[in-house]
């Protein structure tokens, strides 16, 4: 993939060990499995608090080919998108053109890289019974999306309709991801919010054991419709996002009859919202002919990204959500990125 997400990105990614393929994933499993996911009440469990990466940050950017980490460090790490007036990307910063502020307070970047991460990414497809005539051009999209990724980057294939099911675990293999995106089939209900929920969990679970292996984290999801069977609810899945470094990036391939379109409103706005509080983007459609196009703007954006990161001036340990702005030194700019991230505890 010529990108360097979230679908975030940040920098505690790296590779995952492997997974059984084709591992079902049921909403209902799931509860059963793991407690910390789906308690057998139907109701979520909390969600841990996100923890900052140990490492301290490289040396400055002049030096970037000849990065340092050093643990002990609790580095706040984001990737930005600038825009300018067009919708054109613009990559030719420089890192003291930009202002990262925390809940109003000027922080001081410590990290800054312009150059191409590798990524994790998770690619969740609807198969809910919906989708019967639209599935295969999907299909064909998401393989078109797939076909992009470069060696150092990993993908995975998530599967989901009243289930969820990992089709593909993380690969950098174009061929078992193309097949897993042709084995899904449509039928059932719609479980979203189960299908988000646990994609985030399993990118969790990627860990970076040395400075090569960092990855930025971005989960791409297709749907056409409201959720209608998942046991975790709208505020719990947009908690777990907020808690994860993961962007988001969501599609939505509206119905083609008027008469659905009042349905598809409760989508729409979980879209929307997961896209926007993780620094992602929601792209909407009614013709699946576009998706290839929706896609292809993906891995632009993905690919014309900037890393960066700082220590907080903020000394409290108190799990609060602090607010970020950041800002370019460039006129008729637009920048997009996570809209905050939760501090530090004592525990």
């Amino acid at each position: 993939m010529r990108t360097s997400a979230p679908v975030a990105f940040v920098l505690a990614i790296a590779l995952l060990g492997a997974s059984p393929d084709h591992a079902r994933l049921s909403a209902s499993a799931s509860a059963r499995a793991d407690s910390s996911e789906l308690r057998r009440d139907g109701q979520a469990a909390p969600a841990p608090p996100a923890e900052q990466a140990p490492f301290t940050p490289p040396a400055p950017p002049a030096q970037e080919q000849n990065q340092v980490f050093r643990a002990g460090v609790e580095l706040v790490s984001l990737n930005v998108t600038v825009i300018d007036s067009q919708g054109r990307y613009i990559t030719d910063l420089t890192q003291d053109q930009f202002s990262v502020f925390e809940d109003g307070a000027k922080q001081e970047l410590s990290y800054f890289n312009r150059t191409n991460l590798p990524i994790a990414l998770s690619l969740l497809i609807d198969s809910s019974a919906s989708m019967e005539q639209r599935m295969e051009n999907a299909q064909e999209a998401a393989i078109g999306f797939a076909s992009k990724i470069r060696p150092q980057d990993l993908a995975q294939v998530v599967d989901f309709d009243s289930r969820v099911e990992i089709r593909q675990s993380f690969t950098n293999k174009l061929e078992e991801l193309e097949r897993a995106i042709r084995s899904t089939s449509p039928g059932g209900s719609t479980a979203l919010h189960n299908a988000v929920y646990i994609s985030l969990k399993e990118l969790a679970k990627v860990k970076a054991k040395n400075p090569e292996e960092i990855r930025r984290q971005a989960l791409v999801v297709l749907s056409d419709g409201e959720d209608t069977s998942s046991l975790v609810g709208f505020e719990e899945v947009l908690e777990l996002a907020k808690r994860s470094e993961t962007a988001i990036y969501t599609i939505g391939l509206q119905p083609r009859e008027t008469t659905a379109l009042r349905g598809f409103r409760e989508a729409e706005f979980v879209l929307r919202q997961l896209a926007q509080e993780t620094g992602g983007r929601a792209f909407f459609t009614q013709k699946v002919e576009e998706l290839k196009d929706v896609y292809g703007q993906i891995t632009d954006e993905l690919s014309s990204q900037y890393s960066m990161g700082y220590s907080s001036r903020n000394p409290r340990r108190d799990g609060a959500f602090r607010r970020l702005v950041v800002q370019v030194a460039r006129p008729n700019t637009t920048t997009r990125t996570k809209r905050g991230y939760y501090g530090p505890t004592s525990h």
